[in-house]
């Protein structure tokens, strides 16, 4: 069939129903109807697959497509049948079919009514299937996820390869790679390894206007943040990347416990259970799915409204593929990822077991990722950039879509510092990397900088005025800005562009925009958080403890078995209303909620109406109890009257770890009758002396009962009894 306009818009309309392509959809399709060797780059939701759909079903012959999973090739065989009569219209030939299924995809390929023919690159590698293929009319071969060729792509794979001996085995076949992210190093890398150097080549936008680009600093409160996250956005779609399955099933649980519809999805789920969550996802029974990047090739849901990165990626194409999941739609998608340096130096150790060679791609792709997380400049920008397309960022599509142009930082002049940076990369011949060209400013040696001779030079140490992030940062700009360039045969090198050799002749204003700093220790940001964004209600504080004196005169006890402080403090900060909200607070639980929590929740809703405070959205993150498996164990134990030593011993705890957690246990408001023990270690007089010391005191401070017993007891003992008072007057 000839490639005329009205044929091809004839057949989009009979085959997929559209009267219109996109993008750069119709050039590709002519490319490839004509017989041309072709390769695509377009981004998610770009409409990738549709290019050699239509010329594979209107060619004569059979296209086969080259898939690296099941699960996507299953989702684009359906989509395919279902626009046909023809069931045998499209066929997978993978390790999942039984040998009558695969005598009949034969059967169908041989009559001519296959026209895609989907196979993992291990299927193809099989003799049986070469030589059978041999045989048949093939239309072209077309290669998904091409990246995967690449060791510079962020999902190689060894068997993609080899790709290129086998379809010279298949014959004289036009080749068609498609991607869905190459930076100009990994494109470089598949036309060259699939042998088709003059390859039409079609690139789209990797813009994303719709998209929103946020990075946060990880803190410890990082679940509590995600939870407010979402819940300000209830019920919209999203989806959570973690790096470990551990994390997935941690952050899932988290979600679950705090009243959010989410599901684990990742490698370790059987197959069954992975199919169930996806499909729960997919037909909105869920809002939420945390997952390993195990999730997501081929997942077409249109209004993912957010995607979160607990974990920071491996790389920028990574990143760039996973936040693309988002908004594609063309609605409303945001993405938010929280980084936290001490992430990359966890992924550089995972590192360390590798060969050498795979190593240094490994880093120079994290180092991107880190000079992303870094930037202050427009991340898109910056995104773009790294895929080799230039972006205009005051009057770009989407330009105010990030961060950092939102709360732009304030700009330095750099005009002298960019002069040094080029004559150091002139001067040492091009040959240093960042980190390099880095250590020359600063005049730090290292091994190649010493057998270069180097540190002899009159430039070494010529900017130890700034510190290595001020250069690192200058460093990213004038990449971006096109004065410096990252060589790709040997990525990572810097070289001067002839812009920046102008530069040094006539020199201009450069406003660098400082990079955020990420490394702090995480107890400082916890402060930082804890102060502005949690301060406690004194008043509020005030009020509580008066009330606590009431309702313990009221009981009869002291006021530390009604509520402790660090409860009464967090109520000062949380403002709990309801009773479910009060069991949330440190050291209440259900069952002390219930007992002495109705007046409190009472007061404090009257003081929030009367004072009106805007509560915090993340009232109180409930704990998946990760600990409650050993704290069951404990009172089941008690309950059968086992020995504490046993207990411990059984459960690799000394004494002290024992009592910490039976002490949560019953401040928590969970009765142990350790009755039986205390008959082992105290007598009736000593028991009873140490239980009315407790009544009459103000406090349950163990050293202050230590003093007034003048040592009489050990620490153990009186905790012990501490733990049998508290359980019977508190709970």
């Amino acid at each position: 069939m000839k490639s005329t306009e009205f044929d091809l818009y004839k057949e989009l309309k009979r085959f997929f129903g559209f009267s219109q392509f996109k993008g750069l959809q119709e050039d590709v399709v002519k490319s490839i109807i004509s017989g041309h060797n072709t390769f695509v780059i377009m981004p998610t939701g770009g409409g990738k697959s549709l290019c050699y759909q239509l010329p594979a079903l209107v060619l004569e012959g059979t296209a086969i497509v080259v898939s690296p999973l099941i699960a996507l090739m299953k989702n684009q065989v359906d989509a395919i049948r279902s626009l046909s009569t023809e069931h045998g219209i499209a066929h997978v030939l993978n390790s999942s079919l039984t040998k009558t299924e695969v005598n009949q995809v034969k059967q169908d390929i041989k009559n001519g009514v296959t026209k895609l023919l989907y196979v993992a690159p291990e299927s193809l590698t099989k003799e049986e299937y070469v030589t059978f293929l041999q045989g048949e009319k093939l239309s072209f071969v077309a290669i998904d996820e091409a990246h995967c060729i690449s060791e510079w792509g962020h999902d190689f794979r060894p068997e993609y390869r080899n790709l290129r001996n086998i379809i010279k085995q298949l014959g004289d076949i036009p080749i068609i790679g498609l991607t869905a992210t190459a930076t100009p190093k990994v494109q470089e890398d598949i036309l060259k390894n699939l042998e088709i150097p003059n390859a039409n080549v079609f690139k789209a936008s990797f813009n994303r206007p719709n998209l929103f680009y946020e990075i946060r600093p990880k803190t410890k409160n990082v679940e509590s943040d995600i939870i407010r996250f979402i819940k300000q956005r209830e019920g919209k779609s999203g989806v959570i990347y973690c790096l470990s399955r551990k994390k997935v099933e941690e952050i899932a649980n988290v979600l679950q416990v705090n009243g959010i519809s989410a599901v684990p999805y990742h490698a370790g789920l059987d197959a069954k259970t992975r199919a169930k969550h996806q499909d729960m996802f997919l037909m909105e029974e869920v809002d939420v799915v945390v997952a390993t990047i195990a999730f997501g090739m081929g997942i077409d849901k249109p209004d993912v409204r957010y995607v979160i990165h607990h974990d920071i990626p491996k790389s920028l194409e990574s990143y760039y593929q996973e936040t693309g999941r988002a908004g594609r739609d063309g609605g409303e998608g945001y993405c938010l990822a929280y980084y936290s340096y001490k992430d990359i130096e966890k992924l550089e150790k995972f590192m360390a077991g590798k060969p050498i060679a795979e190593q240094e791609i490994g880093f120079a792709l994290l180092q991107e990722v880190v000079g992303y997380a870094e930037t202050s400049m427009s991340r898109r920008k910056f995104l773009l950039h790294y895929f080799g397309e230039e972006f205009d960022e005051v009057n770009g599509e989407g330009a105010d879509m990030d961060d950092n142009v939102r709360n732009p930082k304030s700009k330095i002049e750099a005009q002298d510092s960019v002069k040094k940076v080029i004559e150091v990369v002139r001067d040492t011949k091009q040959i240093y990397k960042t980190k390099e060209v880095v250590n020359t400013l600063l005049g730090k040696l290292n091994a190649l900088i010493k057998v270069n001779k180097t540190d002899n030079q009159v430039y070494f140490g010529c900017g130890k005025e700034h510190d290595d992030k001020y250069w690192m940062a200058l460093i990213r700009q004038m990449l971006v800005a096109g004065l410096l360039k990252k060589d790709i045969e040997t990525y990572g090198v810097l070289k001067s562009t002839e812009a920046g050799l102008e530069y040094l002749e006539k020199p201009y204003s450069f406003l660098m925009t400082e990079d955020h700093v990420y490394s702090i220790s995480d107890s400082e940001q916890d402060l930082g958080v804890s102060k502005s964004a949690s301060v406690v209600d004194e008043v509020l504080i005030g009020i509580l403890k008066d009330l606590r004196k009431k309702v313990a005169k009221k009981s009869s006890v002291p006021p530390f078995v009604v509520f402790q402080d660090p409860s009464l403090e967090e109520m000062g900060l949380k403002y709990p209303i309801t009773l479910e909200e009060m069991a949330n607070i440190i050291g209440v639980s259900d069952g002390k909620a219930k007992k002495y929590g109705k007046e409190f929740v009472e007061v404090i809703k009257k003081y929030v109406e009367e004072n009106d405070i805007i509560r915090p959205d993340d009232l109180v993150v409930k704990s998946t109890g990760a600990n409650s498996a050993l704290k069951l164990y404990i009172i089941q134990s008690v309950d059968r009257k086992l020995s504490l030593d046993d207990i411990a011993k059984a459960k690799g705890l000394d004494m002290d770890g024992l009592l910490k957690e039976m002490e949560q246990i019953v401040y928590s408001g969970t009765k142990l009758n350790i009755d039986y023990w205390l008959e082992e270690v105290l007598d009736e007089d000593s028991q009873e002396e140490i239980y009315d010391y407790f009544m009459e005191s103000e406090t349950d401070n163990i050293k202050v009962a230590m003093a007034e017993f003048e040592g009489d007891y050990d620490t153990d003992e009186l905790r012990l009894m501490r733990i049998q008072f508290m359980s019977k007057e508190a709970n």
